[in-house]
């Protein structure tokens, strides 16, 4: 059988809602006997003929399998910095919670102990890494983990402190919302219905 229908098949069997993002790495535990140079050269023809789709430097979408609508720029930053203390903060929380109106199109905001960087996934948007010195053990109570979005993240306070620490724009904060005494957090489905329009291009 072909090495590129070896992989087919074998993506068709292990991917799902929730596992469709693939690293060189993973691709490369399907098809251990071919030599590296064969494996970078399947990779680029897979790519060419869209059995594949390159997301970003380092990820392929394998998008037989549809994701969760509106997650995979959250799923996809959980993949790339699986290494590395990340929540999401900043202005997709505010936004996400009612204290920014202003909602970010195709775009999320992570705080992540690994370098700042903006990361282009072409037409589903961009995900933007913020650098953060702060330990695990600072941000207990601070951040909950987000079950759909496989990523931790911020509650308001933090998020705001986020925000005066890395030195973003709080104009459009609403600060009537932000100071009330309890904030609710916003139910995951809110940031779903963010960034529905992201995979239905």
């Amino acid at each position: 059988m072909q090495p590129i229908r070896r992989l087919m098949q074998s993506l068709a069997q292990l991917a799902g809602p929730e596992h469709y993002l693939f690293t060189p790495d993973d691709l490369r535990a399907i098809l251990p006997d071919l030599t590296e140079s064969a494996f970078n050269t399947l990779l680029s023809r897979a790519a060419k003929q869209c059995h594949l789709i390159r997301l970003c430097r380092g990820l392929y979408l394998f998008d037989k399998v549809a994701p969760i609508s509106g997650l995979l720029l959250f799923h996809a930053a959980a993949r790339l910095r699986a290494d590395y203390l990340n929540y999401i903060s900043l202005e997709t929380v505010l936004s996400d919670s009612g204290v920014i109106s202003q909602i970010p199109i195709n775009r999320i905001t992570v705080m992540s102990s690994g370098r700042s960087s903006v990361i282009s996934c072409g037409r589903w948007g961009s995900i933007e890494f913020v650098h953060t010195c702060q330990k695990p053990q600072e941000l207990v109570d601070q951040i909950y983990y987000d079950t759909r979005c496989k990523l931790w993240r911020a509650k308001v306070p933090q998020a705001l402190r986020d925000m005066r620490a890395t030195h973003r724009s709080t104009d459009l904060i609403d600060w009537s919302v932000a100071n009330e005494p309890v904030i609710v957090n916003v139910v995951v489905a809110s940031t779903v219905k963010s960034y529905s329009g992201l995979f239905s291009e």
